[in-house]
């Protein structure tokens, strides 16, 4: 994803995906922490690098969800 290089050394690219839980989100970083903060705030469990990137998917019935959050 960034590249096979970091610095002087060549690295392998980690392909690992990992949905988040957004409960879990919720209590550990507060309602109103700024999604745009996210991508720093995490770690790759595989590989331990901090370079990750985030992408955001609703689910395909998110208007029934949101119906029956009311």
């Amino acid at each position: 994803m960034w590249g096979n290089r970091e610095g002087l050394k060549t690295v392998r690219e980690c392909n690992n995906r990992y949905e988040l839980d957004v409960y879990t989100m919720l209590w550990t970083r507060g309602r109103d922490f700024p999604l745009a903060m996210l991508s720093g705030r995490l770690r790759c469990p595989k590989c331990g690098s901090r370079r990750v990137a985030v992408a955001i998917t609703m689910p395909s019935n998110a208007g029934t969800a949101a119906r029956m959050a009311r």
